[in-house]
């Protein structure tokens, strides 16, 4: 009985002291950038990534197509770019807020083509920024690598990339005659052809381009008119054959022949009166006679045969 009670004493003093401290142990620090806005699992859908639209169909050059369903990025100061080609480009603040910004800065939209050349990608349609959307131009030049080398924001909400590649070394890599289906190269051959013999002006020729790369699915058709076009300003017509434009021409020609006859008539005031359906009679005796104004009767106040 002793024993078992000394026993108990010894246990009981035992679980009174504890465990004995751990020598040199630290607690371990993870230290992560934040990964707010990003496919965190544990964040809701909503606070993810949301793009506006899908990406536009993959086209261009073959050899550039192996580029598709791969990423590359570049850390610039606090924030981290991605470009996934054909795809989107997107921004991530490298920071320890809580509230971090990551961001899309464009979906894959089309090629710009100069030169009848690919000379960039242009991914729209961002993260809204005021009154419009982020977009993104993507170059690409010559490299030994496939590597992200630049980013910039040449003005607000309008981001420059550049994307460096072997892809692109070769001075024919980037034309775009050789990558069009043969139909649409006997159709490019024949609108050359049709500019050579003057059958066509230079801005019909540069319009049925557009269509036959559109087509080709390089570039995307307009939805709304030009933005670059300022409101108030006229941009004069623009005609895809000379056939039509001589045609306008010969049509203003007559016109202005036929208002300089009527300015020409002795008797213009009052045959316009006529036509503005005011009395020719003469005015009872005894009254006043108002004579309209001349600006009133339509008549511009110019004097000069000269338009």
């Amino acid at each position: 009985m002793a024993a078992r009670t000394v026993r108990f004493l010894l246990l009981l003093g035992l679980a009174a002291r504890g465990p004995k401290p751990a020598r040199g142990a630290k607690m371990k620090v993870v230290e992560e950038p934040n990964t707010f806005g990003l496919n965190n699992p544990f964040l809701p859908q909503t606070h993810r990534l949301q793009p506006k639209r899908d990406p536009s169909p993959v086209s261009g050059p073959n050899h550039l197509l192996r580029l598709s369903g791969k990423c590359f990025s570049l850390v610039e100061s606090t924030y981290k770019y991605e470009f996934c080609p054909f795809h989107n480009v997107t921004q991530h603040e490298q920071t320890f807020r809580w509230n971090a910004y990551s961001g899309i800065l464009g979906i894959w939209h089309e090629w710009e083509i100069a030169n009848y050349t690919f000379v960039g990608m242009w991914m729209r349609d961002g993260d809204s920024c005021g009154p419009k959307s982020r977009q993104t131009k993507v170059e690409l030049t010559c490299g030994k690598n496939h590597r992200l080398a630049q980013v910039s924001e040449p003005s607000t909400c309008v981001y420059s990339l550049t994307f460096e590649t072997p892809l692109v070394c070769h001075p024919h890599a980037m034309l775009v005659y050789p990558v069009l289906p043969e139909g649409l190269q006997q159709r490019w051959d024949q609108v050359e052809q049709e500019l050579a013999d003057e059958l066509i002006t230079p801005q019909g020729h540069a319009k049925q381009l557009r269509r036959l790369f559109e087509e080709a699915g390089y570039l995307r058709a307009p939805q709304n008119r030009d933005p670059t076009l300022q409101e108030g300003v006229s941009q004069g017509l623009v005609f895809d054959n000379l056939e039509s434009c001589s045609q306008a021409h010969k049509e203003l020609a007559q016109e202005v022949k036929r208002l300089r006859e009527l300015l020409a008539r002795p008797d213009s005031t009052q045959t316009t009166e006529t036509t503005r359906g005011l009395p020719t009679h003469p005015p009872p005796t005894g009254t006043t006679t108002y004579s309209l104004p001349t600006q009133l009767r339509g008549d511009p106040g110019r004097r000069s045969d000269k338009l």
